[in-house]
């Protein structure tokens, strides 16, 4: 058996190997998660949104890195996301504070660069961050947090994974039109509902394609297993199902049931 964590292209590559011998291969993904806030979300979902995309230099499969934000709302969630974003700090790690450190080596950091670049090419407007070192860095793999607004889905920002500090925020004007875009994605890791409506959290849980959906900054609860599905791998970590992973079942007839009485 292979367990693996990674990217989706590393996952691909594995199971082709795998196949070869029959092994059994369970993958946990990348992913690029869908955060819709309705115009009746509380007050913080917004910069809940950001400040979880910024975690670990947006270095994490389960990001909501497409905030879905109802029409109503989304001129003031524009302003609320550059805001946050701007006050986040970049740092080194060897220090402490609430900071963000660099992402992993420069491999990453060059394509990160290129997503951004991409992003102000395809017409998305650059609300936060943007291209280069974060102002006081003259070396590293430091990048400014940074937040697109009025991306289009379609934009590759809106399709692929960047792994990095890079919001990208869309509009909508119906729940339907909501899920749509939330599903029209290769990956199915993580979504994210903000709404006050009862009903309506739990519609869109059922409708969202992921392995996971959090609502209301919600975490998962205890034991609930980690993983997605479509290209975000169909492994599950954690919990019973976690563990099942692991594990073959094995069917016998004809087994001795008296032998087990006496041995007792």
């Amino acid at each position: 058996m292979i367990s693996f964590t990674g990217s989706t292209r590393a996952g691909r590559a594995i199971s082709k190997a795998a196949a070869e011998t029959l092994k059994r291969v369970t993958l946990e993904l990348g992913g690029k998660g869908a955060n819709l806030i309705f115009a009746d979300a509380d007050d913080r979902a917004v910069e809940r949104g950001v400040r979880h995309m910024m975690n670990n230099s947006g270095q994490s499969c389960n990001a909501p890195s497409r905030m879905l934000v109802e029409r109503p709302v989304y001129d003031r969630a524009v302003e609320i996301a550059a805001q946050v974003a701007n006050s986040i700090k970049v740092g080194s790690a060897h220090e402490a504070g609430k900071h963000i450190g660099p992402v992993v080596n420069k491999r990453q950091w060059d394509q990160i660069q290129g997503y951004i670049q991409k992003g102000i090419d395809e017409g998305a407007r650059l609300i936060a961050g943007g291209p280069g070192l974060p102002e006081g860095f003259n070396r590293g793999f430091y990048v400014k947090p940074t937040v697109f607004a009025d991306v289009k889905p379609g934009m590759t920002i809106e399709r692929e994974e960047i792994f990095g500090p890079v919001l990208a925020m869309i509009p909508f004007d119906t729940e339907e039109e909501a899920v749509a875009i939330a599903n029209d994605t290769p990956y199915g890791l993580t979504n994210y509902v903000q709404s006050r409506d009862g009903a309506r959290r739990n519609r869109l849980a059922r409708q969202l394609r992921s392995g996971m959906v959090e609502m209301n900054g919600k975490s998962r609860g205890a034991g609930a297993p980690f993983g997605g599905v479509k290209a975000s791998g169909r492994a599950r970590e954690g919990g019973t199902w976690g563990l099942e992973e692991f594990l073959e079942v094995k069917a016998i007839s004809g087994w001795d049931s008296a032998l087990d009485t006496a041995a007792e």
